[in-house]
């Protein structure tokens, strides 16, 4: 994103909500718990996902999770993983910002640090370099990671029926998943907001409706 997008993404009121987490953490439930928040304030949010939000990214969705491509390489994972968020970006996040409208979505780019980066052990170099070429200088606003171990959210995963190609993966991939989505909790303090996800779906709810209102409070206490 160029420097004045950035700028009318700021002045028009418009920000960008990414809910992040492993596999399990609850993040499709919660997703419906920020759109009911906004929306309770007069704001209706364009509401997506990654991988997907457009024809392309769906069908690349169902490259990248399909159980039959077990094979698939960790720089083909990541480079489809852009693709489909170039696309995206493309034709729903930048246009929904530039009009003025929130956008709240199911995962983006940390998703790839996370994953790609250290659950396939990619790094966060080539993640970034991709990052900044696709984004330019687009970053989401505020991050919900909703926070579980490794064994519960896979538990939660097999609860739900057939496990796709990335549900598959052992332990201590999610283990690894989990850990780097700390780490940039923890350098991002700014924009991340941890939320514990071992609780009830009712109790997260409240854990999420509170961070976000918090951060609403303080960013217009800022000014920004």
């Amino acid at each position: 994103m160029t420097a004045d997008a950035s700028t009318e993404h700021v002045s028009s009121g418009a920000r960008f909500v990414v809910l992040e987490g492993i596999e399990g953490s609850g993040k499709s439930t919660q997703l419906a718990t920020v759109v009911e928040t906004l929306r309770a304030r007069g704001i209706e949010p364009e509401c997506t996902r990654e991988p997907g939000g457009t024809a392309l990214g769906e069908r690349l969705r169902g490259l990248l999770l399909d159980p039959d491509l077990p094979g698939m390489c960790p720089e083909a994972e990541l480079l489809l993983m852009f693709a489909a968020r170039a696309q995206h970006l493309a034709s729903v996040i930048r246009p929904a910002l530039a009009a003025g409208r929130w956008v709240v979505s199911d995962r983006f780019t940390d998703a790839s640090f996370a994953y790609q980066g250290a659950g396939r052990g990619l790094g966060t170099e080539r993640v970034a370099r991709l990052e900044d070429w696709v984004q330019g200088d687009l970053r989401p606003d505020l991050v919900l990671l909703l926070d579980i171990d490794p064994a519960t959210g896979l538990e939660r995963a097999v609860q739900r029926g057939r496990r796709d190609r990335i549900e598959r993966e052992a332990l201590e991939f999610f283990a690894r998943v989990r850990e780097a989505y700390l780490e940039r909790a923890r350098a991002h303090p700014d924009r991340y907001r941890v939320i514990d996800g071992h609780a009830t779906p009712e109790q997260v709810a409240d854990s999420v409706r509170r961070a976000l209102e918090e951060w609403q409070t303080h960013t217009m206490a800022r000014g920004s």
